[in-house]
């Protein structure tokens, strides 16, 4: 609304009307508003929803950190996009440059939001209860009642005793209080709920926990992963880890050399409902764990149940099949034997797996293997897998011969083969029929190269049951985070603040003796709520009740 033309800030007729102009910031008043800016409650909460959005990626793809296998899997069944995700660091979510730029000024700004806020409510706890207000009728809950002046007493000394009444009764309710003289008519000012700033606080100061706390187990942990096969062993050593991800600040001298054997690895899917025949229920890896000094004792690890050994968590994050490959050389003797682990491709455990033979032969070997739990035939003639078990197991292979490529000195895959330099001699357009075996079976090889077995891992079982003919493999990962106690002592702050700045109300009531201009004098009540209090008028009446029915059996003992 424009002010009118007499008013004595009115610009004088005939001088510029243009809009006021606001003084210009210079570089330090830019800087002081960029702050403010930044270390304000809504640009704290911005940032957070911000990090929880910028933490989707990290669960939509592969993670180098935790599943470098599925990364390289996804390189090769998306050559187009996966180049365009990497160039974003969405293979190194938690670690990459826009990340780590979202978490630090959240960082930053709870760090600017909490030390001001906490200086100023300090500051407040230590500060008298404001004066009672001139006009109580204005505020929340009024009410009034009147007030019972005892025989022989005068209306003076009876709100005064009225007042200290109510004091005492607001002080017993877990209000600070105190009393005010105005103009003659005596008061008491009472506030309660900083409990509910003080829970805001430790919300605050606890994410901030949490964040300096993952970080510093982040620098200082580590990750790794080993597949490891049933009735073999892994050492808690570095160069024991299939992959392995340190932390910035990682001392390999730190590693417990403990050891972990898999016993058994046992797997039960379902057999009743026909609508999900062969989906997984439980897994169950039944190990033995030996500590340095010789102690050793049982464990298992199951989904989403780690075992705690030894300062690490020991993750079950998938399974599949080992078939035991033995190869001979012409003249009968062994130059490889191994429980190959095979890659599971689909739900039914339909698996690929490579078999290397480097030395023993006149020439390097290569096969690449299906296999399959319980075979069946498509239309096509290809073979499938139509259940996870092993109710009729069946390994082919194609065999490959010539240079393998591992002499050179360049680290290869040994989930993968590269037939660059290398002859076909099995499957494909070869016209051989790929090698096909069952457990305890033997088949030769192609161009009189020697003979290759699949073991039957239970020798002793009966011709018709391969339920444990096939070892199986468990694939581990293995975490170390020295945070995890604070982690979680941060966490239960976290909800503890929450809950109290919640639940608690924050409020402030007003007792006072008021002199009419008849010369009577009543006490009214009246509250103020800080923020949202739905239950104010009504505590302000519960109390106006209380205190004046108190007042009255002050005045009349007798009733």
């Amino acid at each position: 609304m424009s002010r009118p033309d007499d008013h004595i800030d009115s610009p004088e007729r005939g001088a510029d009307e243009t809009s006021v102009t606001q003084p210009k910031l210079g570089p330090v008043g830019w800087v002081r508003f960029a702050w403010r800016q930044l270390t304000s409650m809504r640009t704290a909460l911005l940032l957070l929803l911000l990090l929880a959005i910028a933490a989707v990626p990290g669960s939509l793809v592969p993670q180098r950190s935790s599943d470098p296998n599925g990364v390289t899997q996804y390189f090769a069944d998306n050559p187009d996009l996966a180049p365009v995700l990497d160039s974003f660091q969405m293979f190194d979510v938690y670690t990459s440059a826009w990340f780590s730029a979202v978490y630090l000024l959240l960082f930053v700004s709870l760090i600017g939001c909490i030390i001001p806020r906490t200086k100023h409510h300090f500051e407040a706890l230590r500060a008298r209860p404001p004066r009672t207000p001139a006009r109580l009728s204005r505020l929340a809950g009024y009410t009034e009642r009147a007030l019972a002046v005892p025989e022989g007493s005068t209306s003076e000394a009876a709100a005064d005793a009225a007042i200290d009444r109510a004091a005492a009764e607001l002080k017993r309710a877990g209000y600070r209080v105190e009393r005010y003289e105005l103009r003659g008519e005596a008061s008491v000012s009472a506030e309660r709920g900083y409990l509910r700033e003080t829970g805001n606080l430790v919300f605050h100061t606890a994410l901030l926990g949490v964040l300096v706390t993952v970080a510093i187990g982040g620098g200082f942990g580590f990750s790794g992963q080993r597949v490891v096969v049933e009735g073999q062993s892994f050492v808690n050593t570095l160069a024991a880890y299939d992959s392995f991800n340190p932390g910035r600040f990682f001392d390999d001298a730190n590693l417990d050399p403990y050891r972990l054997t898999l016993e058994d690895l046992d797997a039960v899917y379902e057999t009743q409902n026909q609508e999900a025949i062969g989906q997984p229920i439980d897994f169950t890896a039944t190990v033995q764990v030996q500590a340095q000094d010789g102690d050793s004792e049982p464990g298992e690890v199951k989904v989403n149940q780690p075992l705690r050994v030894h300062g690490t968590d020991v993750y079950l994050l998938g399974n599949g099949y080992a078939p035991t490959i033995t190869v001979r050389d012409p003249d009968g003797q062994v130059v490889f034997t191994d429980s190959v682990p095979f890659l599971p491709q689909d739900a039914n455990l339909t698996s690929i797996g490579v078999v290397k033979v480097p030395d023993g032969l006149a020439d390097q070997l290569g096969m690449v293997g299906f296999f399959y739990p319980t075979q069946s035939e498509l239309g096509s003639g290809a073979y499938t897998s139509s259940y996870p078990d092993l109710i009729y197991p069946v390994l082919t292979l194609n065999v490959y011969q010539g240079d393998l490529g591992i002499d050179n000195g360049t680290p290869t895959s040994v989930y993968a083969l590269d037939p660059t330099s290398m002859e076909q001699l099995t499957g494909g357009s070869t016209g051989v029929d790929s090698i096909e075996l069952m457990p305890g079976e033997t088949a030769d090889l192609p161009n009189d190269l020697g003979s290759i077995t699949f073991e039957n891992a239970d020798p002793d079982a009966a011709d018709d049951d391969y339920s444990q003919s096939v070892a199986r493999f468990a694939s581990f990962d293995i975490h170390n985070d020295p945070s995890q106690g604070w982690v979680l002592v941060f966490a239960l702050l976290i909800l503890a603040g929450l809950l109290v700045s919640l639940f608690v109300p924050r409020r402030r009531m007003w007792v006072k003796a008021a002199r009419r201009p008849d010369g009577s004098v009543v006490l009214e009540y009246a509250g103020l709520a800080r923020g949202e209090d739905p239950g104010l008028e009504e505590a302000v009446a519960a109390f106006a009740d209380k205190h004046s029915g108190s007042a009255h059996d002050g005045a009349n003992p007798s009733t």
